[in-house]
């Protein structure tokens, strides 16, 4: 039985529930959608224990006022916009526990242009075409279609009570994304369909994110691309990154709400890993771009699952007591294991307890330890 978990007090500027997208309808002309920044939304998830795929709140810009129901856990990736709870400001990338009656809210924009929320257990909203997430030119998805609205209530799934949150594991890193960007790309599909120059032409300019751009599209203002003779093929499909040239030379970056088809020339494709970084740019900022290989494409993307393979894989370990080199697991009064999230490089924590039994006190050194 699903709990309501969050009162909207306020929205912010544009606050929708996503997921991953909607797959398996692009034939019929619906549009995959999902979150911006896929791996920032992967690794929201994973860090309160989630699914991968679990609905959370894209954050644009302007973050919104919120309260909780009941206790959680929440984990904020992405931008930094300044996020605090009751007034005191928390860390990004990182499982948080929050109580009823806590208030989250954002500030100022610090990096990036959009975060992620989610919760423990997902956000519940009905299922549209085998998805959650918001499409807002049909009005479909998320809540109604439309983005969060004051005095919406959210649910969730109930909490795992024996879940302690979770962190970036050693040696990584929360991304930075700055202010100016390069782009990494694989020429093509339609290379041929442009001048001999326009290739050079992109790969050695900058381009300015026009203020039209939205979760559809990144429209670019500079050095305009020229085609061999026109701008128009015949339609085909729209991979997520494709950059296509319409007859004006402004190159456009097609993204999470694209067309399905589309009948300009693309010149070139966004490889799967700068998506994200491509997302948390904001308009007014440039960017240039970068050929890669295909094969350095793959090798990216495996080092980025590999990043989310090492949080999904940390444990929670027992809490136990070591008695002469012994490792002694304890319990609750329940006979379920205590846990403890070990997050040092040695795998263990060691602190002093008293231990009381019968009328006698024991001095005991406790030390947490993953066992494995």
């Amino acid at each position: 039985m699903n709990i309501d978990i969050i009162k909207v007090i306020q929205p912010g500027m544009l606050s929708t529930i996503q997921d991953l997208g909607r797959y398996g309808y692009q034939r019929y002309g619906v549009p995959v959608s999902g979150a911006m920044d896929e791996f920032a939304m992967r690794s929201a998830n994973l860090l309160v224990g989630n699914k991968q795929h679990l609905a959370g709140i894209e954050i644009t810009l302007v973050g919104p006022h919120l309260k909780f129901l009941s206790p959680t856990f929440i984990a904020i990736t992405g931008a930094d916009i300044s996020p605090t709870l009751n007034g005191k400001s928390i860390s990004g990338w990182k499982a948080v526990k929050v109580e009823k009656g806590d208030e989250l809210k954002f500030g100022k924009r610090v990096d990036g242009f959009r975060s992620y929320l989610t919760i423990s257990g997902g956000i519940e909203v009905p299922l549209v075409m085998g998805s959650r997430s918001t499409y807002l030119k049909t009005s479909i998805g998320g809540l109604n279609g439309r983005p969060l609205s004051t005095g919406d209530i959210l649910s969730t799934a109930p909490l795992d009570h024996d879940f302690t949150g979770l962190q970036l594991p050693p040696g990584y890193k929360s991304p930075v994304y700055g202010g100016r960007h390069t782009i990494r790309i694989i020429p093509g599909p339609q290379q041929d369909r442009f001048d001999s120059d326009a290739i050079t032409t992109l790969l050695s300019s900058r381009y300015t994110i026009s203020e039209q751009s939205d979760r559809m599209g990144y429209k670019l203002k500079g050095p305009r691309i020229k085609h061999s003779e026109k701008a128009d093929v015949i339609s085909d499909g729209n991979p997520p990154g494709t950059i296509q040239v319409p007859g004006d030379g402004n190159p456009i970056i097609l993204l999470s709400d694209r067309g399905t088809t589309g009948g300009y020339a693309k010149i070139a494709t966004v490889i799967s890993v700068d998506l994200g970084r491509l997302a948390q740019t904001v308009p007014g900022q440039s960017l240039g771009f970068k050929c890669v290989t295909l094969p350095e494409a793959h090798n990216l993307l495996r080092i980025q699952n590999a990043a989310l393979r090492a949080i999904s894989d940390q444990k929670s370990p027992p809490v136990g007591i070591k008695i002469e080199g012994k490792f002694i697991e304890v319990k609750n009064k329940e006979g379920d294991l205590l846990t403890s999230n070990i997050r040092n490089e040695e795998d263990h924590v060691e602190s002093k307890v008293t231990a009381t039994i019968g009328n006698e006190s024991f001095d005991l050194a406790l030390e947490v330890q993953n066992p494995s």
